[in-house]
């Protein structure tokens, strides 16, 4: 495996969930149940990064992005020299998304990233300023991270917030490429056996799951706040 460090980005999970650790309901409607404190913390998180990850079923449910927009937030990026807003990149092995979303009408910078069958999709239109494609071998149809991953760094994005939703997140924590994870607990219960996580996909084992460093709790309202460090 490259060297982590030196060829890809520092990436930051930013999720509220509820108490029992649903991202969502049952339906999977848009989860709207953080408080505007963690919107806050959200929103820091994303101005303190070069681009944000996200998948398409994130896309699907909200149908727009987080732009930065707290005045003290867009002035920081501005004494560091950074664009107005970070990068927004799609992730999508088919790149089957909806091209009336209001996403892309935000006046944000939209990248995809996805497989050949989807750049094919988006061939020679102007909703992205960047199509990049890192293709798995093993099947075509899905996204090959590693290789990804180095292209963004390559691209110059050196910090990378990730937003969800279950399944990228964990194709991300299967392929090492997650530094940091912020988790707001927020006070309701969802429940629901179908109801999303905030780690999806087929699972760990318990002997090869990731681990984490706890490296700080805060209190804030209502939710707690919790940051870890992967190990």
């Amino acid at each position: 495996m490259p060297d982590r460090e030196n060829q890809f980005p520092h990436t930051t999970l930013i999720l509220a969930m509820s108490a029992d650790g649903k991202i969502a309901d049952v339906t999977r409607a848009p989860a709207r149940f953080g408080s505007a404190i963690d919107k806050l913390h959200l929103e820091t998180q994303v101005a303190q990064s070069d681009a944000v990850l996200f998948g398409a079923g994130t896309l699907r449910a909200y149908g727009t992005t987080l732009k930065v927009v707290h005045p003290d937030l867009l002035r920081q990026r501005q004494q560091q020299g950074k664009p107005v807003q970070p990068v927004q990149i799609v992730c999508s092995g088919s790149a089957m998304l909806d091209r009336q979303a209001q996403f892309f009408s935000q006046s944000v910078p939209r990248w995809l990233l996805t497989a050949t069958i989807g750049a094919e999709r988006w061939r020679d239109r102007a909703e992205f300023e960047q199509i990049l494609v890192a293709e798995s071998k093993e099947d075509s149809s899905k996204i090959d991270w590693q290789e990804a991953f180095q292209q963004l760094f390559a691209l110059g994005l050196e910090r990378v917030a990730i937003l969800g939703g279950g399944e990228l997140v964990a194709s991300l924590f299967a392929a090492n490429l997650i530094d940091e994870l912020w988790l707001t607990v927020c006070p309701l219960i969802l429940g629901g056996v179908n109801a999303p996580t905030p780690v999806e996909g087929v699972g760990f084992l318990g002997g090869v799951a990731p681990r984490l460093e706890l490296l700080d709790v805060r209190s804030a309202g209502k939710e707690v706040f919790l940051h870890y460090r992967v190990k």
